[in-house]
């Protein structure tokens, strides 16, 4: 299955179709070239991002990677300890909010970046009630450390819930496999996007001789998960692009979000 099969973003009477994408960067150390054409092939509508810049000149490093790839910046970086959310102009950024966890003495602070998006409806109806379609998101970076990450998994649905909004996805670096006990602990409460609806290839790490799944993309429930995976066939990119732009693969979800009734 190539990037062909996922269909187009769109918004329609009944419902809009929002391409996410996951992708642990690297703080830009590898080939950043390649990481923008293969972030510019996917033509997503939100990339949630792990790893971004948080030190020195890291909102320059930002808006060129924003500027690279045809997005914006909508929040997260250093602010988030490293998630971040660039999203298409198709995006409305209704609010937006980066939250530092609790830290264990020794590792790393972590964070979610979190937003919550319109799609259609006029960027003039702060309520969304001309019809546009809310869709909360939250990118994350779980602990190396497994009694902390699964207690940040814990935070991560409360962080969900408390976007108060009908459509909400949660992705990023997980940092274990699906049967790891963070891992599981969100996916009992929201879906995991290829466990519902596999499409492309499934192990995101490493991008030379993937094996295991540690990156995901989680959705709550009312979202049509049209295909969800690592993307292949994407344009202009070949397999060098995707081992020299940073050291895991991307996740890449099509997302189909019914419009409430008026």
């Amino acid at each position: 299955m190539v990037l062909a099969d996922l269909p187009a973003s769109t918004t329609g009477p009944d419902a809009a179709v929002v391409r996410v994408l996951s992708y642990n960067i690297r703080s830009l150390r590898d080939d950043r070239e390649a990481l923008a054409r293969v972030i510019r092939a996917c033509a997503p509508d939100v990339v949630c991002v792990q790893e971004a810049p948080r030190f020195f000149r890291w909102r320059k490093a930002a808006a060129w990677l924003a500027r690279e790839t045809g997005l914006v910046y909508a929040t997260g970086g250093a602010t988030a300890a490293g998630p971040m959310i660039l999203t298409s102009l198709r995006a409305h950024v209704e609010r937006s909010e980066d939250v530092l966890l609790p830290r264990l003495p020794g590792l790393h602070r972590r964070g979610f970046a979190t937003a919550v998006l319109r799609f259609g409806g006029g960027h003039r109806d702060p309520e969304g009630t001309g019809g546009a379609i809310r869709l909360g998101v939250v990118s994350c970076h779980l602990s190396l450390a497994a009694a902390e990450r699964y207690d940040q998994a814990g935070m991560l649905l409360d962080q969900v819930a408390a976007l108060g909004v009908p459509y909400a996805v949660a992705a990023g670096d997980i940092n274990e496999q699906p049967d790891g006990r963070a891992f599981r602990r969100i996916a009992g409460t929201l879906r995991d996007g290829w466990a519902t609806e596999p499409w492309g290839s499934e192990a995101t790490f490493d991008p030379g001789d993937p094996r295991r799944r540690i990156d995901a993309l989680f959705a709550t429930d009312g979202i049509e998960i049209i295909g969800c995976g690592v993307p292949s066939g994407l344009p202009g990119v070949d397999d060098a692009d995707l081992r020299a732009a940073t050291d895991h693969l991307p996740v890449l979800a099509a997302l189909r979000l019914p419009r409430a009734p008026a």
